[in-house]
C-alpha cells in the first residue's frame, strides 16, 4: 500500500474499508442465532419466486373435507332383485333375501311370479342381437321368479357387490353368485344395472300399488 501514498496521506480505501468492517461487526453483534439462521437460508432463496407457479402456503385457503356432508347430498336409490328360476328351484329364496336385510337395505316389494315370455323380451331387450337371447328367454320363464324392490343410498352399486360379477367363476367368495353359482348360464340372481334401470325394471315387474312406502325403525343407525 506504499506505493499508493500521496504526500503523506493515507488512501481513502483504507479508512472505507474499516468503516465498513467496523459496521458489519456491530450489525453481527445483534443477530440472534435464529436471526443468523433466517438471513444465510434468505441469502440462498431464488431471485425468480415473484414468477414461480408454487404459490407460498400462507396464499393457500385450507380446505375442510366433511364426509357427513357427502353423504346427506346421496339420494336414496330404488333397485330392482329377481330371483332367477334356478334360484328358486334351489331353496335359495330366504338365504338371498337375507343378505339384503342384512345389509341393511329397506325390501318395498315381493312376489313370487311366472313370467311371460312377452315380459321377458322386453326385460332383456339390450340382448336381443346376442346369439344367446332365445336362451335366455326359455331360461327366465322355465320356472317362477322371486320379484323384489329394493330402496337404500347407493343401493344400486352396493347391491351389485352383493351379487357378484356375471360369471360366477369370476364371482368373490361371499358374493351370492360366488357362493352359489358356477355357470353364467344359471347365476341365480339378477340387480339392475343403474339408478335408471333400477325404476325402469321395477315399473316392468311390478303393477301400480304393488309396492310398500314404509319407515324401516333401523333406518337413523344405518343413515346419518
Amino acid at each position: 500500500m506504499e506505493g499508493l501514498t500521496i504526500g503523506g496521506a493515507t488512501p481513502c480505501v483504507s479508512s472505507s474499508l474499516r468503516r465498513i468492517s467496523s459496521k458489519t461487526t456491530n450489525f453481527a453483534s445483534r443477530l440472534t442465532p435464529k436471526a443468523v439462521k433466517k438471513h444465510s437460508i434468505a441469502a440462498f432463496q431464488p431471485a425468480f419466486h415473484l414468477f414461480s407457479t408454487n404459490v407460498p402456503k400462507r396464499h393457500i385457503k385450507a380446505r375442510i373435507f366433511l364426509p357427513h356432508l357427502v353423504a346427506s347430498m346421496e339420494e336414496v336409490e330404488q333397485t330392482y332383485i329377481m330371483i332367477k328360476p334356478d334360484g328358486v328351484q334351489r331353496g335359495l329364496v330366504g338365504e338371498i333375501i337375507s343378505r339384503f336385510e342384512k345389509k341393511g337395505f329397506k325390501l318395498t316389494g315381493l312376489k313370487l311370479f311366472q313370467c311371460p315370455k312377452e315380459l321377458a323380451e322386453e326385460h332383456y331387450k339390450d340382448l336381443q342381437s346376442k346369439p344367446f337371447f332365445p336362451k335366455l328367454i326359455d331360461y327366465i320363464t322355465s320356472g317362477p321368479v322371486v320379484c323384489m324392490g329394493w330402496e337404500g343410498v347407493g343401493v344400486v352399486a352396493s347391491a351389485r357387490k352383493l351379487i357378484g360379477a356375471t360369471n360366477p367363476l369370476n364371482a368373490e367368495p361371499g358374493t351370492i353368485r360366488g357362493d352359489f353359482a358356477v355357470q353364467t348360464g344359471r347365476n341365480v340372481v339378477h340387480g339392475s344395472d343403474s339408478p335408471d334401470n333400477g325404476k325402469r325394471e321395477i315399473g316392468l315387474w311390478f303393477k301400480e300399488g304393488e309396492l310398500c312406502a314404509w319407515t324401516a325403525v333401523q333406518e337413523p343407525w344405518l343413515v346419518e
